[in-house]
């Protein structure tokens, strides 16, 4: 699946909300500077500024044509026999509802869309996703990503807009508010707020009418909610599954609020949520935790149970929030259903998850900054590519759409985030003040297959190819941008899979092999962003991981296999919070896998959490590890702790 030089990846779709369009614009304008002989980039920019053109005021529109058709010109002499070239003088796309052709000389003439458009557009209006169009049309190009994004332009504004009839004063049958209330991606004046109705919640449609339900919400300076700063109303959409998604802002930097929510005569638990500093600060001190991996046939969430004391600023989960598979046997608890696949088969599995209480009090205890890995899809997925033999990419991309939809549903997620069709933008960037700044990537959705079959294997070509990719163009140039215009103490990256080079002895073979779902399958890339951190002196990066189900301290180096070669940053990884069981302390060999591997400085196999203390001289990591998982009330112990100096790369025993 590796991508040939010049093609623009379909991922790289931008949505049609104008704020995010001239900002895409904006961001692309500068990874053409960075890189001009990037034709993929050239023609990206092309497409933005022509869908700009047609809805941009008159006196712009002439600035974004010229823009469009100089990129579309640059992008056929960078590479003169490609099609981009066979097609500069009469440049032909679908923008939402029309058809434009923008000729050479500068004239721009619009034309009736044609009845094969219509019947997409039809189609997407019915908010029937991809399914059917993709079915029919046997593909999926970015005439259906732009038309499915057309049709769900509207829904961003549904929760403070909606039309139609709302419903003001509605009976339950249940408490609606079952699946409790959380807040995420704070900034220094706001944060999200959500809530998702469901009186019955592993019912399709969660027990909701398909009618639009009026939601109350109050944000107050105290628990006891009589200082009341805030009040509004949202609209629940049966469109989004009823779920509510507030953005608060113009509140006080660096404090706590609090906040519930309203529908008819019930009312929601009391949830508990900070706004971050304000950029200039340099706050004394941070203290969040991270997580991943939370299969809930494997054991109890009782981590969560601990991490509720610690009185944490931020939460930050790392992915596998959910497992798909179908319900097992001998489990400590039973997933409901076969496994998921259907828009309805992942709300209900996202229910089930958050009938945890203990889960649930997390989520309601402090801000939340989430991002996925493979399961809340499919295991192992790559890009449009599924783990299952012989799944076809449209295929998939349907079942991947029902997935981001039902995950930004339940998700406390701003806007920008809503879905369009399969695609999802997730990868973000949150700061505490001066002190730090996470850039929150998604090695997923844009990532190229893995190599050799996606099986362990040694450093060979195929995993050395420079074409292999997690991060995808588009995302590799934003964090770019972002490290380089950070002013923080401490720059973490806030993603899912192991960056440390870790060899294994698979047999009798001397050779040491790789996991190729972890960035070993994607070596070039994995060394090109260790050299970037190391060649632009990126400030004290840390790297936050989880996916594995195993605890370790990573010091990396641009090549993880050379000891002689300095370390730039170090990663700590985070064990499962129930996948795997109950685990283990140790693991067979490990004295001779940590001498092979130069950068390893822990290892653990137990369940549990990281929990950080961040100071502007140190970082502190403890590995907390619940020893018992498949009863309740287990303790919480700290099997070890490191500490990172600023100013020192590397990692050392508290």
């Amino acid at each position: 699946m590796a991508q040939q030089a010049g093609q623009k990846p379909a991922a790289r779709v931008i949505g049609t909300n104008q704020i995010d369009r001239y900002e895409a614009i904006e961001l692309v304008r500068r990874d053409v500077a960075q890189h001009p002989s990037s034709v993929a980039d050239w023609v990206l920019l092309g497409e933005l500024a022509q869908e700009v053109a047609t809805d941009a005021p008159a006196d712009r529109a002439p600035g974004y044509y010229r823009l469009a058709r100089e990129s579309f010109d640059n992008a056929a002499k960078l590479r003169p026999t490609s099609s981009v070239a066979r097609r500069i003088r009469t440049v032909k796309i679908t923008l939402g509802f029309r058809d434009v052709r923008i000729y050479y000389d500068g004239s721009v003439k619009r034309r009736p869309v044609p009845v094969e458009t219509q019947e997409s557009i039809a189609s997407m209006n019915e908010l029937a996703s991809i399914h059917e169009f993709v079915r029919r049309r046997g593909e999926v190009s970015r005439r259906v990503f732009l038309a499915h994004a057309s049709a769900l332009a509207a829904l961003p504004h549904l929760g403070r807009m909606a039309e139609g009839r709302t419903v003001s004063q509605p009976r339950f049958a249940a408490d609606p508010f079952a699946l409790g209330v959380a807040s995420g991606d704070p900034d220094p004046s706001g944060f999200v707020i959500w809530t998702r109705l469901a009186p019955t919640p592993l019912e399709p449609g969660g027990g909701m009418p398909a009618e639009l339900v009026e939601v109350g919400w109050e944000v107050a300076r105290d628990e006891a909610m009589k200082d009341i700063v805030r009040t509004g109303t949202a609209a629940a959409t049966p469109q989004l599954g009823h779920s509510v998604h507030v953005e608060l802002g113009g509140l006080d930097p660096d404090r706590w609020y609090w906040y519930r929510f309203r529908a008819g005569d019930a009312t929601s638990p009391i949830g508990r949520a900070r706004t971050m500093p304000v950029s200039s600060s340099i706050p004394s001190a941070l203290n969040f935790a991270f997580a991943s991996c939370q299969h809930y046939e494997h054991g109890l969430f009782t981590s969560y149970e601990h991490m509720l004391k610690d009185d944490l600023d931020l939460m930050i989960h790392l992915g596998d929030y959910i497992y798909e598979y179908a319900g097992g046997k001998n489990v400590v608890r039973k997933h409901h259903g076969a496994e998921i696949r259907s828009l309805d088969d992942y709300r209900a599995r996202y229910s089930q998850y958050r009938s945890d209480p203990h889960l649930r009090n997390m989520h309601a205890r402090c801000p939340w900054v989430v991002t996925w890995d493979d399961h809340e899809v499919d295991n192992n997925y790559a890009d449009a590519v599924s783990e299952e033999a012989g799944v076809a990419p449209a295929e998939f991309l349907e079942r991947r759409a029902n997935a981001y939809q039902a995950y930004y549903e339940m998700m406390p997620l701003r806007r920008r985030s809503l879905p369009r069709g399969p695609h999802l933008e997730l990868y973000r960037t949150i700061s505490f003040g001066r002190l730090a700044t996470f850039q929150v990537l998604d090695t997923r959705q844009y990532r190229s297959d893995q190599p050799n079959g996606d099986g362990r294997a040694p450093l060979n070509k195929e995993a050395l190819d420079p074409r292999n990719t997690l991060l995808g163009d588009r995302q590799w140039g934003w964090l770019q941008s972002r490290l380089l215009e950070s002013r923080a103490t401490w720059n973490v990256l806030a993603q899912q899979v192991m960056m440390g080079m870790v060899g294994f002895h698979r047999g009798k073979e001397s050779e040491l092999v790789y996991s190729m779902d972890q960035w070993p399958g994607y070596a070039h890339e994995r060394m090109r962003v260790v050299r970037f951190l190391q060649e632009r002196r990126v400030p004290n990066p840390v790297v936050l991981t989880g996916d594995i189900h195993e605890n370790w301290v990573n010091d990396l180096r641009v090549d993880d296999r050379r000891d002689d070669l300095p370390i730039v940053a170090t990663e700590f990884v985070g064990t499962s919070i129930t996948s795997g069981g109950n685990g283990r302390a140790t693991a067979p060999n490990q004295d001779k896998q940590k001498a092979e591997n130069p950068c390893v400085r822990f290892y653990n196999a137990q369940r549990g959490y990281v929990r950080c203390v961040l100071t502007p001289k140190a970082w502190r990591s403890d590995y907390q590890v619940v020893e018992e998982i498949t009863k309740p009330g287990a303790p919480v112990v700290t099997r070890a702790s490191f500490v990172v100096e600023a100013g020192e790369a590397g990692s050392k025993p508290a």
